[in-house]
């Protein structure tokens, strides 16, 4: 039988570390609970009331950046003598010619300004008197003067004619200057249509609350104000955040620059939602560590008192035979070691994995793009031997002598290293080559131009991109159109920017057929994205191509359009643009 003194003390001993690690226990615990209170939860709802106020702030400076950039295309306008020079010769409503020129010039100075970027509506130039003089893409067709707003502008002094001012007008807003030179001298009027979608997708994104924008007549420059934010009408001049009747947190900041407000409401469930769930995340943490801790403490305290339990029983059977009896602990794996290694050798597991899936797709691309260059290179070389078969039997010796000696040219070129890459000065070379040899067969009835400089040695493209636009011209352009028929092709470099235009006087793409072109070339850019297979269109499968390889190559830094020619003139116009650098519109 066991000694009373022996268990009274064994208990005695368990006990007191079982209470002695529960009171460390709640003590740490308590603290705890103070901190998340004190330390994370007021500070959490301060910073998220913060955050509200500096993303509507966000959004302001945003607006104010898009105003500015007007203001900075205005402006370019404004550095332009020319413009100056022909309004100050006065509109020509009598003569239809002069009128047409006067028009091609401003429409180039506000190509020059805007450039590649779109996010305006439309750009219209006015006279003194506001009348419409022309019209960059010709959307404000219920806005052809502003000459009431200049008389009402005058009347109430709204605008005193220097500098700009933001107007709204009908369901968009109008960016409204005067053009006018250093001696303060008026020449006409420049207004810009800002675009809603623009505006839209800068207010998109800022989270789970609405963000409304009103102009400094209270009046919603996008959209409506719904009956329940009626209250935001109330004009604020300083930003700041605070509730509303229904409970709301409103956010709102004022530009100085353009005088509008822009509020964020945000539902007061959302704004303290994070708080709620960090604080009942905290509780329920720490009931549940508590009533772990319990169960670990007391298992533990029996895991520490194991080796003086065990040294009990020994004690009770040693005898004089055994007296040298040695108890050992065995030695414990070391688990976080063993964690550790696999972890890492799970790592590099993972790296090489990525490396090989880098490797795939970068073959993958590889592949694609010599498939698409492929499909152009043999149609090449059939049309060009079908024209020299066409001289040699006409008996034209040298002519046959010379269009080999281009057709050796131009296959030197397409095969010589044909999956890398070419400059812009090559691929032009190249279409002079397939230009002469095309004009052999049409003689002077075919008249090509091509406008470029040392510039187009910095722009690398894939090889034959330029040529099926060619090509596409003179198959289809001039079916129904009387020659000579002329081929123009441009190349302009400009602020990290380089643009190849290649137009025709033929008879311009038919109705619908640009729509079907730019649809062929979604489609096939959908399924680039999914796997799918890329469509295919008798007579525009050159252009798919070539802008699939362009694509391939430049990714979302490359701008393609395609249009007829407008204000009487006859032919189509390609139109290249890509970017130098990573930045693009």
């Amino acid at each position: 039988m066991k000694p009373f003194f022996l268990r009274r003390s064994q208990l005695s001993l368990q006990n007191k570390v079982f209470l002695t690690f529960v009171a460390l226990l709640l003590f740490i615990l308590g603290c705890f609970i103070v901190y998340v209170n004190l330390v994370v939860i007021k500070p959490l709802k301060e910073k998220t009331v913060e955050a509200k106020l500096a993303a509507v702030t966000k959004v302001s400076q945003q607006l104010d950046d898009y105003v500015d950039s007007q203001n900075q295309m205005s402006q370019r306008i404004l550095s332009s003598k020319d413009v100056f020079t022909i309004l100050e010769r006065g509109y020509q409503t009598d003569a239809n010619l002069e009128r047409l020129n006067q028009s091609r010039r401003l429409k180039d100075l506000m190509f020059q300004a805007i450039g590649p970027r779109m996010n305006i509506k439309d750009m219209v130039i006015y006279d003194k008197a506001g009348r419409k003089i022309v019209s960059y893409i010709g959307l404000q067709g219920d806005a052809a003067s502003i000459e009431g707003y200049l008389k009402k502008s005058l009347i109430d002094g709204s605008w005193s004619g220097s500098g700009y001012v933001l107007e709204r007008q009908g369901g968009a807003v109008s960016f409204i200057r005067s053009i006018n030179n250093q001696n303060g001298t008026v020449f006409g009027y420049l207004s810009i249509l800002l675009d809603n979608a623009y505006l839209q997708r800068i207010t998109q994104g800022v989270g789970s609350g609405q963000v409304y924008i009103l102009d400094q007549n209270g009046q919603p420059v996008v959209g409506d104000i719904p009956k329940e934010h009626a209250e935001l009408t109330t004009r604020h001049s300083v930003d700041g955040v605070h509730v509303d009747d229904h409970g709301n947190y409103v956010a709102y900041a004022r530009s100085e620059s353009t005088g509008w407000t822009t509020y964020l409401v945000t539902p007061k469930q959302d704004v303290l939602g994070p708080v709620n769930s960090v604080k009942y995340l905290s509780i329920l943490l720490i009931t549940a560590l508590m009533l772990l801790s319990f169960v670990y403490i007391y298992f533990s305290s029996r895991s520490l008192l194991l080796p003086i339990r065990k040294l009990r029983s020994q004690i009770w059977r040693i005898s004089y035979s055994n007296m040298n009896l040695k108890w050992d602990n065995p030695t414990q794996n070391n688990d976080l070691i063993l964690l550790n290694e696999a972890f890492q050798d799970l790592m590099e597991r993972l790296q090489a994995s990525i490396e090989r899936e880098k490797i795939a797709l970068h073959e993958e691309v590889k592949a694609r793009n010599s498939a698409l260059q492929a499909q152009i290179a043999p149609h090449f070389i059939h049309n060009v031997l079908y024209l020299i078969s066409i001289a040699a039997q006409e008996g034209k010796t040298d002519v046959v002598t010379d269009m080999c000696k281009h057709l050796s040219d131009s296959l030197r070129y397409i095969v010589s290293s044909p999956y890398a890459h070419v400059t812009l000065a090559d691929e032009l070379e190249h279409t002079r080559h397939y230009l002469s040899l095309v004009q052999q067969k049409y003689e002077d009835d075919l008249e090509w131009e091509i406008h470029t400089d040392d510039s187009a040695r910095n722009v690398q493209l894939p090889r034959l991109v330029l040529q099926p636009f060619v090509e596409n011209c003179i198959e289809h352009a001039f079916i129904h159109r009387d020659p000579p028929w002329r081929i123009e092709i441009t190349v302009k470099q400009f602020n990290g920017l380089w643009a190849v235009e290649i137009k025709d006087n033929g008879d311009g793409f038919p109705p619908g057929k640009i729509d079907e072109i730019m649809d062929n070339l979604r489609k096939s850019e959908a399924a680039d994205g999914e796997g799918g297979e890329r469509p295919a269109s008798i007579g525009n499968m050159g252009i798919v191509n070539s802008v699939g390889r362009l694509k391939l190559m430049y990714q979302n830094r490359l701008f393609f359009n395609l249009f007829n020619q407008a204000d009487g003139e006859k032919g189509a116009t390609v139109q290249i643009i890509g970017s130098l650098t990573k930045d693009f519109y």
